[in-house]
């Protein structure tokens, strides 16, 4: 009789949230087409049946929420709503999509097809399938957007419910979260499901931080309304006089993009100062453009207060390449404290929170291309030219994800969007691919550059050419684009082809006058002689001319008994162009996870079981996360590194927590920065504290100063983050000093 009474409230709760969710499809400007939603709703609700999340709620819960997102939080139809509510039905149980196309139309089968390839995360356990899952990815989304929107709604709730997830596998998701989803989400103009992404993964990989933060934003809320209040004021009173319609709202930066500032500036929090914005959404009147109101907004502003001459963003003239516009404008308020007050209209504000959808909701016509779009069909031109390293592949995808924009001219007055910090050459891929790669130079302003020369906002540039060009290594080094990058490797790609077959030809060639096969007992003796690794490689330098082949027979002429032992030598090297089957002298170089995927760091079990990373250099004290190498140790990063963020994306099976236990033997050198007044007798003061009363060593010291203020790096030996915690804060306490920052290594 319980039982029953459960699943009877389990039942309720589910058609409860179906309620939900109709109630606020209706309340959208879409065609309404209840009974689809309703058909697609019990189609899936009945194959869910009896299957349950990690969390233990029914599984029909997962696609719900996903469909809620879909059209509340970024303002999708029908279709898509289907798609949602039908995302998991191919992957989980019987259904194949023929089903789906049967019962729900082509349309809806592709999305839900779309959405099934690329299930399994963006990225599978070993590289090719990576690379596979993120080609796929990439090429669902540039035939049907709906595709993405949908997975980054999925992704979106797995993260609201990510705490019943273990903690390695958390790690996993969150890299994938901040390595593709996040930037994602951001491209595609969805503002808050980027910063809710964002939030979440801080939340989850360093929960003490994000705390911190949220108190210290919640301590000072009182304060910030008062100042919020006495700010707005005359500006709703000028607003009004003017005859607007409006609605003024407090923006507050979100706890990721403080801890990020905080990190990259190695500033505290009580240093920053940007923390509100001020945001007026107008209702436009009729008969003025959009753009005339948001100057006429910014003029009775800046009547009350002072604008800052170099912190205006105008992205209402040109807007961002993701679709977004707004006027930003900061202002001096009332006690000296710098504000930003970003103007949009209401169109500009449901482009802002809703990205793309609303973006094509409000095109005039078919030649209405916006950056995005042009953006959008980049993506089936890196399909053309994939990288073959899935690493590498996703990092080209990656480059300008996030990049902030700048806007330069043709020679004949063109307006071209590049990434802040695209050089000459980035600026000759994206016009034409031949350019770029016959590129000798190019005019800015009409002064002669150089390849690598670094574009600036308003600059005209004009490309100079060579037939006789091609492209050199080092311009990977400059290249900032994602185009460039892929182009530049898919050249260097071919030419490495092109020399492994003259390479080969070369050998054959060779081989044939000393009457010897090229079988896998004489590749191993080349291989083995020229000090070369694998079979392509030896072709490749053969094929540039870098091996000399008149030395073949002295290296295929060799006792028989050393040809046996290098054969046995090198079989892992060549194991791939080998028919081979003995297993036996197979080598496994893929590491499995102990089965309690957690590891204690202690003294005892150092360099043993684990080894710190090179690259971060953590200490006890830092939030860290291990990695599975191929011997069996476990490398430990700091949870933000880079590296770990990479690690945590593409290897997630290979992921373990870790946790510190007391370490007191150990010494890790640790670089402090210090700045103050430069006032006789401050550097032996710090030393006295350092040496004298923690009784820790220097290991390097280095004080510069300039017009009265001295900057010091001191590199000292400390046991954990804590020691170096308390240390700063006597360190502060000296008057002169203004301020103590552990330098991270990240």
């Amino acid at each position: 009789m319980e039982e029953n009474a459960k699943i009877l409230t389990e039942e309720e709760a589910i058609q409860q949230e179906f309620q939900r969710l109709l109630s606020e499809y209706k309340q959208t400007a879409h065609r309404q087409k209840i009974e689809i939603i309703t058909k697609a709703f019990n189609f899936a609700n009945a194959a869910h049946k009896g299957i349950r999340r990690r969390s233990g709620e029914p599984y029909i819960m997962h696609p719900l929420a996903v469909a809620r997102i879909v059209v509340k939080e970024i303002g999708l139809g029908s279709t898509s709503i289907c798609s949602a509510l039908l995302h998991d039905v191919v992957e989980d149980t019987d259904y194949t999509v023929e089903d789906i196309e049967n019962l729900f139309g082509p349309k809806i089968a592709s999305i839900v097809d779309g959405l099934t390839k690329i299930s399994g995360g963006v990225f599978g356990e070993h590289a090719s399938e990576q690379a596979e899952n993120f080609r796929k990815l990439l090429l669902t989304m540039s035939e049907d957007i709906r595709v993405i929107l949908i997975k980054i709604a999925d992704r979106l709730h797995n993260m609201r419910t990510l705490g019943s997830m273990p903690t390695a596998k958390q790690l996993k998701i969150i890299g994938e979260t901040l390595y593709i989803y996040a930037p994602l989400a951001h491209r595609l103009g969805l503002f808050p499901i980027k910063t809710e992404l964002e939030n979440l993964s801080f939340k989850y990989e360093h929960p003490d931080t994000y705390a911190m933060i949220e108190q210290k934003i919640a301590a000072d809320k009182a304060a910030r309304k008062e100042f919020y209040d006495q700010f707005s004021a005359p500006i709703n009173k000028k607003l009004t006089a003017l005859g607007y319609q409006f609605v003024l709202t407090a923006r507050i930066k979100s706890v990721y993009s403080i801890w990020k500032k905080m990190s990259t500036r190695n500033i505290p929090f009580e240093e920053i100062y940007d923390l509100l914005a001020l945001r007026i959404i107008f209702k436009p009147k009729p008969d003025i453009s959009e753009k005339e109101q948001c100057w006429m907004i910014y003029s009775a502003i800046t009547e009350i207060y002072k604008p800052h001459p170099e912190r205006i963003r105008d992205w209402i003239s040109t807007p961002k390449a993701n679709g977004y516009e707004a006027l930003h404008v900061t202002v001096m308020g009332q006690d000296g404290q710098w504000v930003e007050v970003q103007i949009r209209s209401e169109r500009m504000h449901e482009i802002a929170e809703k990205g793309l959808a609303a973006h094509w909701k409000y095109k005039t016509g078919e030649h209405d291309e916006s950056e995005l779009d042009k953006w959008l069909k980049t993506i089936k031109e890196m399909l053309k030219h994939p990288e073959p390293n899935a690493i590498d592949f996703m990092d080209t995808f990656k480059l300008n994800l996030f990049a902030s924009e700048i806007f330069v001219f043709t020679p004949k007055g063109e307006i071209k969007t590049l990434p802040q910090g695209a050089t000459a050459l980035d600026f000759a891929f994206m016009l034409h691919s031949d350019l770029g790669l016959r590129c000798i130079g190019a005019k800015v302003n009409h002064k002669l550059v150089p390849l690598n020369y670094v574009l600036k906002g308003g600059d005209q540039v004009e490309v100079l050419t060579s037939k006789k060009q091609t492209p050199q290594k080092e311009w990977l080094d400059f290249v900032t684009t994602a185009r460039a990058q892929s182009r530049i490797k898919a050249y260097f790609r071919r030419e490495e082809r092109l020399r492994i077959l003259q390479g080969e030809k070369a050998l054959k060639t060779e081989m044939g006058k000393l009457e010897l096969p090229l079988d896998t007992e004489n590749l191993n003796k080349l291989l083995s002689y020229y000090k070369v690794l694998s079979k392509n490689e030896l072709l490749r330098q053969i094929g540039y001319g870098n091996l000399n082949l008149s030395e073949l027979p002295k290296a295929l002429i060799k006792p028989k008994q050393e040809n046996i032992f290098l054969r046995y030598l090198k079989r892992p090297f060549t194991s791939s162009n080998s028919n081979n089957t003995n297993t036996a002298t197979q080598v496994t170089t893929t590491a499995i996870p102990p089965k309690e995927h957690n590891i204690i760091l202690t003294e005892e079990n150092a360099d043993k079981q684990y080894q710190l990373a090179p690259c971060c250099r953590p200490i006890p004290g830092d939030n860290i996360m291990g990695y599975l190498d191929d011997s069996g140790v476990v490398i430990i990063h700091k949870r933000q590194c880079p590296i770990a963020t990479k690690l945590k994306t593409n290897f997630g099976s290979r992921i373990v927590t870790a946790e510190w236990q007391t370490h007191k033997l150990f010494s890790f050198v640790e670089t402090l920065e210090i700045r103050g007044i430069d006032k006789m007798g401050v550097i032996i003061e710090i030393l006295k504290i350092i040496s004298g009363k923690y009784s820790m060593n220097i290991k390097a010291l280095k004080v510069e100063s300039e017009a009265g203020i001295f900057t010091g790096t001191f590199e000292i030996y400390v046991h954990d983050t804590e020691e170096i915690k308390e240390l700063c804060e006597n360190i502060r306490k000296i008057r002169e000093v203004n301020s103590v920052q552990r330098i991270e290594k990240q």
